[in-house]
């Protein structure tokens, strides 16, 4: 478990919103198996990151990019905005949107109906932790591939310095 203190010093620029995302945080961690120094460095460095200092749980750009991706399961119109980033990590995509309300919610449609759930604190948290977990990445996180773990979330190494800056004050932190 974190400490609001460890939680500031590691995402330094994220003010009072440290105190309102810690107990959903530690939370969604326990739940999804985050639970040694090295895979909460890696996970907290990337949601810094994908948040932007836990500013953003919600995606700035309209997902007008997203339109008509199929690899996402944007296969109807409007679905590129419907489903664009949300969460800590920004699950993008209906057919991400379908996963992560299927393992938070116990079905499928409650986050097609309602994306922006996903914009709330808990589920925000959870739908992050969820993510790391579904794709393997305390396996990653437990080698030290900190790199590969970027890609899986960013699909590249979008902001990579930055990340890889939280993790290290993040390690230096919590080992």
């Amino acid at each position: 478990m974190i400490t609001l203190e460890q939680l500031k010093k590691i995402i330094t620029y994220a003010g009072p919103r440290a105190g309102v995302f810690l107990g959903p945080l530690n939370d969604a961690m326990d739940e999804f198996g985050i639970d040694t120094p090295m895979r909460q460095a890696a996970f907290l460095a990337q949601i810094a990151h994908e948040s932007g200092s836990l500013r953003y749980v919600r995606e700035l750009a309209s997902g007008q990019a997203y339109e008509g991706r199929s690899d996402l399961g944007n296969t109807e119109p409007g679905d590129g905005i419907r489903f664009k980033g949300r969460g800590l990590i920004q699950i993008t995509g209906r057919a991400n949107y379908r996963a992560v309300s299927k393992a938070l919610y116990g079905d499928d449609e409650t986050l097609q109906l309602h994306p922006e759930l996903l914009e709330d604190v808990v589920p925000a948290c959870r739908s992050a932790a969820w993510f790391w977990w579904s794709h393997g990445l305390n396996t990653l996180a437990d080698t030290g591939a900190f790199r590969a773990i970027t890609r899986a979330i960013n699909g590249g190494y979008n902001g990579y310095d930055e990340r890889l800056a939280y993790f290290q004050r993040a390690t230096a932190v919590l080992t």
